[in-house]
């Protein structure tokens, strides 16, 4: 029977119902599953940049800590909470699988959200507010605690979320494959969608109404996404952890290294691989994968030899074509992996470079209102869910008929896209600077502090491009890193396209550092002084063109070289 045909007609791609039984087409997954995840990420997305967004504002204004310390330490959290998802997803791929590790790190995150608001409102707790005050150490232990264990719950859920929604759809069904695609893109805008809420609703909330407020709420938030979660547990389907990724790998490169001296045949299915007519590996819950042509050193670990025995072999001395495949795999997502790092950094100057800007614009609206120079990121976010409706319901149809991809865009062609539109982001963004600089040379305020005569909205812009690079690049790098990966090892692939974002950060702050270093000599003001009319930030923006500009050729190449996954065909199963 073909997949699909009837209502027994199970998945093919290894994934079980909540029973453990093979999970069938017709009730499990798909879009009836997709409500509960959608809602729990938009649900602890809310949460998370709830808590995160005026973090800083809270260690200086409650814990009295100076700019720099309380800067170093939301750096350090938010360095954590980026680094946490590697061991969820190794605890996620290797034993839990990704329903209980998100159900269990939840737990954690609702405890630190709830220790959090603790420290924020429950007398004694909560720091004094006495401008001479300062908190006790078991009052700072108590924040600290409920920071680290947030970053270690957002660690074990952040990997596995867009994993596990992805999960809900077979890709060997072609209604299924295309439905995972649109799906990426409703789950960066439901990520969008909290932190709409999040960056306006809970940071006025912080500020006009009490800290207690603003944490607690995102807490309610957190205990409702683990409600949605839970609710949909009957219509998952589930992918069984394979064991340790780490050690497959490992025993991969061992016996490749045993085997270096050995000849590799001249037709591959001579290579060692365990045999099975319905295209199930011998590692559980994944897919046989096809042999490559790509890193053929590697190939010796699969190559039989006089000293392999095949009754029970030695997994560090003889590995299955599947199993080599799986780090060919994860060594080739690398060079991409490396190309997003620049696009990071150009994200990452919505928080730092472009507030600084917008700092010396004009921020009025009408009579008396202000608009934050930080607030305009909500045109990002705007521009998100924007961007994503229109990327699903406009872009890939018309798209799709020219080039009769299932996609429209390959994923690397989404990502490419995205990377052209970025450096578009740094342009408008230098653009604006020049003119910057000449209103304020022309009014004669290279050296006032007042607002120059140009309204801040001229930094929408800028924004707004991020936004769509946004939706080209991050998108298409989530579910790239998930199509890409092996079956047993899709959660390491998000955790890894995660790392990006820190790593961006750092490439940011090496660029300020290295530039400011260099500008500064000979007694120089440098690109970014404190007062930024008599400096250069425009040479800053121009900086990252550039760079963005040669990572696209680079990438250019690498997406060139780059050799799409090819599974066995897998052989539906009928539900009796």
């Amino acid at each position: 029977m073909a997949a699909g045909d009837g209502d027994g007609a199970t998945t093919m791609d290894g994934t079980t119902d909540l029973s453990g039984k093979p999970a069938v087409r017709s009730k499990t997954g798909g879009w009836r599953a997709c409500p509960f995840i959608l809602a729990n990420e938009c649900c602890e997305r809310l949460a998370y940049y709830g808590m995160s967004s005026n973090l800083v504002n809270y260690m200086i204004d409650r814990l009295h800590q100076g700019n720099a310390a309380a800067a170093t330490n939301v750096n350090n959290w938010s360095g954590t909470c980026y680094v946490m998802p590697l061991l969820g997803a190794f605890i996620a791929d290797s034993y839990l699988g990704r329903f209980r590790t998100i159900a269990a790190f939840m737990t954690l995150y609702i405890a630190g959200l709830v220790l959090l608001t603790m420290s924020a409102a429950v007398p004694g707790m909560k720091p004094p507010e006495c401008a001479d005050c300062h908190p006790t150490k078991g009052q700072n232990a108590a924040f600290f605690a409920a920071l680290y264990l947030i970053a270690v719950g957002t660690g074990g859920i952040k990997p596995c979320v867009s994993s596990f929604g992805a999960d809900q759809f077979d890709d060997a069904d072609p209604r299924e494959m295309r439905s995972k695609s649109s799906f990426f893109n409703w789950f960066y805008m439901s990520i969008n969608v909290g932190a709409l809420v999040a960056s306006s609703v809970l940071v006025w909330l912080q500020m006009n109404v009490g800290w207690g407020w603003g944490f607690g709420v995102p807490a309610a938030a957190m205990a409702v996404a683990v409600v949605s979660f839970l609710m949909g547990s009957r219509l998952y389907r589930y992918q069984k952890p394979g064991g340790s990724p780490l050690t497959r790998m490992l025993q991969v490169a061992v016996a490749a290294c045993r085997k270096s001296r050995v000849p590799l045949p001249a037709d591959s299915s001579l290579l060692h691989e365990v045999a099975s007519s319905d295209g199930k590996a011998a590692i559980e819950g994944s897919r046989r994968l096809e042999h490559t042509e790509h890193l053929r050193c590697l190939d010796r670990a699969a190559v039989v030899t006089g000293d392999d025995s095949m009754v029970n072999p030695d997994p560090w001395r003889l590995c299955t074509v599947t199993q080599v495949e799986e780090l060919k795999s994860m060594v080739r997502l690398l060079p991409v992996w490396a190309t997003g790092i620049v696009m990071s950094a150009v994200y990452s100057q919505m928080t730092t470079m472009f507030v600084l800007q917008g700092n010396t614009l004009d921020p009025r609206m009408g009579p008396s209102f202000k608009i934050p120079a930080a607030s305009l990121s909500i045109f990002d976010t705007i521009a998100v869910i924007v961007w994503a409706l229109a990327y699903d319901r406009v872009i890939v149809p018309a798209v799709r008929r020219i080039t009769g991809h299932p996609r429209g865009f390959t994923q690397l062609q989404r990502m490419g896209i995205g990377l052209v539109i970025s450096i578009l982001s740094m342009v408008a963004a230098g653009v604006l600077e020049v003119v910057r600089l000449r209103v304020a040379a022309t009014h004669g305020m290279l050296d006032s502090k007042d607002f120059l005569p140009i309204s801040i909205f001229w930094q929408v812009p800028q924004y707004f491009i991020v936004g769509a690079a946004e939706v080209f690049t991050f998108v298409g790098q989530i579910e790239f890193f998930y199509d890409q990966s092996p079956d047993a090892m899709r959660s390491m692939g998000a955790a890894l396209s995660l790392t990006t974002n820190a790593l961006g950060n750092y490439l940011s702050t090496l660029l300020v550092v290295i530039v400011t270093a260099i500008s500064t000599r000979n007694g120089g003001l440098g690109w970014i002084p404190d007062n930024l009319n008599r400096g250069h930030l425009d040479y800053f923006f121009w900086l990252l063109a550039v760079l963005s500009a040669i990572n696209f050729v680079v990438y250019l190449f690498i997406a060139n070289w780059y050799k799409y996954k090819a599974t066995a065909p897998t052989a539906p199963v009928l539900d009796n």
